[in-house]
């Protein structure tokens, strides 16, 4: 595995913090969840089946918990002497929080001169919102990420996932292995930082580079394309399909697969810019064809006229899905004393290291006094930290 001998020394909770870290052991870091005596909540979130949270196992697999209390002297303590082994340190707390707790930068580097600092915070370290707390729906809503969906009916929405959390950690994990390649050059440690907001923002594609062309928002489209037309949801016998010819050549293909090429002459559809202007009109056309065949059929027809095209799948068909399967992103990992539990698999593959699963998600506290062991802690100090 591509990280096997770093370590990691995790202070992040709820869900961007532990993204990350679980993104990096999978690729095979020693990661040391450390937790306070009440534990990380989101073992007291989701569905719990014999005693264990599947939303917590799902992201802390691979990792190892030791249980401190931070606010005591003997805890902060052995976190001190626990970072004095560390490659890296996450956290997501609030910018000022960790100076707070003694542990700035400066603190950081006496304790290991290399370190890799991360921190994930909502609003970035400096600015005027920089202490603000925020979550993912404040993320979404103040990054314009909200005002891009849905429709003039809907208003902003959210998206149901919390998108802004996952970016962050995505970003957080690369700027963590960035920062450690660059101290295979430097010898270096490094700060690094990653905001919900700003994260989201920089996935903002064709609808920031048009903003920060014209100064002009585009509507909302609901599940139309902005740029594109015709493109999005039409209506099957059974249901909808999901259509997505990006540029004329493919428009072509749908045409010919729809038994549509009479359009080809007609000027409100002559090229892209007028078929946006009139999507009303080419959408109509093209689902009188749609409507009267099942969606099995079009995903056949089209994909063989390749025609980028699918149903919209449910959690139960997605997971079903040969295609998934084939891929092994479903994972029955067993948890002993917990049964098995079922999680995503791993989306990045790799060749030669790929990921994999070491140990499932831990018990609070369970590696406790074997990682306070490899510290050079005794059994006495051990037991006064209990």
């Amino acid at each position: 595995m591509q990280l096997t001998g770093i370590r990691v020394v995790d202070l992040t909770r709820i869900i961007s913090g532990p993204f990350c870290s679980m993104l990096l052991a999978d690729m095979g870091a020693d990661v040391i969840k450390v937790e306070p005596p009440e534990g990380d909540p989101v073992r007291q979130q989701g569905v719990i089946l014999e005693g264990m949270s599947w939303y917590f196992a799902a992201c802390n697999r691979n990792k190892r918990s030791v249980k401190l209390d931070l606010r005591s002297t003997e805890g902060m303590a052995a976190l001190k002497h626990l970072l004095k082994t560390a490659d890296v340190v996450i956290d997501n707390f609030r910018p000022g929080v960790m100076d707070a707790m003694g542990l700035d930068w400066d603190t950081l580097n006496a304790l290991s001169p290399r370190i890799i600092h991360t921190s994930i915070n909502g609003f970035g370290e400096t600015g005027p919102y920089a202490k603000r707390p925020a979550f993912d729906f404040i993320a979404q809503a103040m990054s314009g990420f909200m005002s891009m969906n849905g429709t003039p009916d809907t208003g902003p929405m959210r998206s149901g996932l919390p998108i802004s959390d996952t970016v962050a950690g995505t970003y957080a994990a690369l700027g963590t292995v960035a920062a450690l390649f660059r101290r295979t050059q430097t010898g270096q440690g490094e700060r690094v930082c990653a905001s919900l907001v700003d994260s989201l923002l920089s996935y903002g594609a064709f609808a920031s580079a048009n903003f920060l062309a014209t100064g002009e928002q585009a509507p909302t489209t609901g599940n139309d394309h902005p740029l594109v037309a015709p493109y999005g949801l039409f209506t099957a016998f059974d249901g909808d399909i999901a259509v997505a010819p990006s540029n004329d050549m493919v428009y072509g293909k749908l045409l010919t697969a729809l038994g549509l090429t009479h359009l080809h002459d007609d000027p409100r559809f002559a090229n892209n810019a007028e078929r946006v202007k009139h999507r009303a009109q080419i959408n109509a056309a093209i689902n009188a064809v749609t409507q009267h065949h099942p969606k099995s059929h079009w995903i056949e027809v089209l994909n063989r006229a390749g025609v980028p095209c699918g149903t919209v799948m449910s959690l139960a068909e997605v997971y079903s899905d040969p295609q998934i399967q084939s891929q092994e992103m479903v994972l029955d990992v067993p948890h002993p004393g917990h049964g098995t539990v079922r999680m995503n698999g791993f989306p990045i593959k790799f060749s030669q290291a790929p990921c994999g699963i070491r140990h499932p998600a831990p018990d609070l506290g369970a590696d406790t006094a074997d990682i306070l062991r490899e510290t050079g802690y005794d059994e006495s100090a051990i037991a006064s930290i209990r």
